[in-house]
This record gives C-alpha cells, sequence and structure tokens, in this order.
C-alpha cells in the first residue's frame, strides 16, 4: 500500500518508517470516519494504552531504581494521562493527518485534546503491531524526550496536593465551581474557581474544565503556602 504525501511526512516527523503503511492510515482515522471499507483508529487506542504504560513503568524504574512504589504512580500517571498525550501529538503534529468526518472537521476536531490524545495512542500501537515492542519503545522515549527526566520528583497533581493539605487540617474537601464559560461550543474556555472551606479561594481559566481546575488548585496552594 502506498501511503499519501502528509502520511509520509508525517512518518517523518513520527521518526518511523512503517512496513505496513495500513496500520498509520488506521491510526489516524477517526470514528466519524469510519465506512465498510475503512476501520476506526478506537482498537488501537486500546492497545496503544497499554503499550505506552508499560514503556513509561519499565523507563521509570530504570530511571530511579529507589523510588517507591508511592513515588513512581504519580510520576507514571503524569506522563501518559490524556494531556501528556495530546502535547506529544501537537508536538509532531499528528492533528494535521487525522481522517476526520465533517462534523468532527466542524467542530474543530484537529485541535481537540481527547481525539489528539487517542490518536497518539493509536499510533504508539500501530508502530508496535508494524516493529514490536522494540520499535514502540524507541518510538515512545524519543517523542516523550525530557519529559521523562523532568518528571517532578512528586508529580502529584495540583488536585490532589491541594485535597491532602486540606484534609491534613481537618477540612472537607476542596469545592470547585464553574464561574464562566465563553468562546464557541467546538472552543469552550472555562474559568473555575476552587474554595476551601476556611474561606481563601482561587480562579483560573483554560481551555478545559480539567486544566482550568488544577490551575486554580495550583495558585490556591501558593497561596495557602505563603
Amino acid at each position: 500500500m502506498k501511503i499519501s504525501a502528509e502520511l509520509s511526512a508525517f512518518s517523518d516527523r513520527l521518526g518511523y518508517q512503517f512496513a505496513k503503511p495500513e496500520l498509520l492510515l488506521r491510526a489516524v482515522t477517526h470514528s466519524s470516519m469510519v465506512s465498510p471499507h475503512r476501520d476506526d483508529n478506537q482498537r488501537l487506542e486500546f492497545l496503544g494504552d497499554r503499550v505506552l504504560g508499560l514503556v513509561m513503568a519499565e523507563a521509570l524504574l530504570l530511571a530511579d531504581q529507589s523510588a517507591p512504589e508511592g513515588l513512581l504512580a504519580p510520576r507514571y500517571n503524569a506522563l501518559v494521562r490524556r494531556e501528556a498525550c495530546a502535547d506529544v501529538a501537537r508536538q509532531i503534529d499528528l492533528g494535521a493527518v487525522l481522517k476526520l468526518g465533517r462534523s468532527e472537521m466542524k467542530s474543530g476536531g484537529r485541535r481537540k485534546e481527547a481525539l489528539l490524545a487517542d490518536a497518539m495512542e493509536a499510533v504508539i500501537a500501530a508502530v508496535y503491531q508494524d516493529g514490536g515492542f522494540d520499535a514502540a519503545r524507541s518510538a515512545v522515549l524519543r517523542l516523550w524526550g525530557k519529559r521523562i527526566d523532568n518528571v517532578a520528583v512528586d508529580a502529584r497533581d495540583a488536585k490532589t496536593a491541594l485535597q491532602e493539605w486540606a484534609q491534613a487540617r481537618g477540612e472537607v474537601p476542596p469545592q470547585y465551581v464553574e464561574v464562566a464559560r465563553t468562546g464557541p461550543d467546538h472552543a469552550p474556555v472555562f474559568t473555575i474557581e476552587v474554595r476551601l472551606e476556611s474561606g481563601p479561594a482561587e480562579q483560573a481559566t483554560a481551555g478545559s474544565k480539567r486544566n482550568a481546575e488544577q490551575a486554580a488548585a495550583t495558585a490556591l496552594l501558593k497561596k495557602v503556602k505563603s
């Protein structure tokens, strides 16, 4: 099978050349584009999530051979979560080669974080099925690069850290409230306020509720610790 020039260029950005390019085509095909003659990437996404997890678990164990599970787990979560996968997808411009149905195209699917993250996992699975685990490991380690080396010593996300801070002082968990939503439906912007039972509060704005909540929690942690 011969692939298009855009998929060939993407393979170069990915740093992997497929012996079976039909795997790459399937990996970049969203369910909105499925047809009787074209499979989507959902099954590959399922597999890629597991391959990515194994690569990251192995890499973290090798990087810090004395870290307990309690520190390894949050580092692992930071590296495999949706935001990290989407960030890598943007790094290699995966969105530009996605095969999307008309509705997803109109709603800005090429920029959607969840869609990019899922497709990134599907691409990892495609490399795994084409070249085996060693090829998939090499691709993941190359693409994630310094993210692995620089993952925080304590990579707990800000919401978890804030909740633990509050509970250690006998407070109920922080409350998160959406105070504003702006922008078009396909690219909303959320403003979230987080408040502690004792009174301190902070707000943050981001393109997803999760990111806004994390940013607000980070700001409030800084406030209460200062």
